[in-house]
């Protein structure tokens, strides 16, 4: 979607909470970002939400109110009925979502090496490179894949 939208795009640009699967400490997160990187040749820069703070993440003011609003009362009873109530999430300013349903398997407890974070091509930003570091698309980073 973001190709079609910006075919002469060069990076890209995520801001995340600093917990869960996409925290600021997570490896296979940074890993998989770096496969990201080099199978798309973009710049990743991730700017990580301070912790406590992502309820000023305005994504979530903007979206996530209108999706429960969206599917209230419904019963929830597959993922394709979620999915479908999310992508029927429209507002009255023109916000529309898109989404769609993810089958790829991801095994648990895969465990990245401090080698294997030491050769991705992370540059950590110098106001709190723990939280903002950029993500090179290079070849290196295929080396990293399971």
């Amino acid at each position: 979607m973001g190709r079609e939208r910006f075919p002469e795009a060069t990076k890209l640009l995520i801001t995340a909470d600093a917990g869960g699967s996409n925290g600021h400490r997570v490896r296979a997160w940074k890993v998989e970002l770096a496969k990201l990187a080099a199978d798309t040749g973009l710049e990743i820069t991730v700017i990580h939400y301070p912790p406590g703070t992502s309820k000023w993440n305005e994504i979530e003011h903007r979206m996530f109110s209108f999706i429960s609003m969206n599917w209230r009362g419904r019963p929830l009873t597959s993922y394709r009925t979620i999915v479908e109530l999310i992508s029927a999430t429209t507002t009255e300013t023109g916000l529309t979502i898109r989404a769609e349903l993810d089958t790829d398997f991801y095994p648990k407890g895969v465990v990245v090496t401090d080698k294997e974070l030491d050769a991705l091509p992370l540059t950590r930003h110098e106001w709190h490179g723990d939280w903002n570091y950029s993500l090179h698309p290079t070849a290196n980073a295929q080396s990293t894949q399971r």
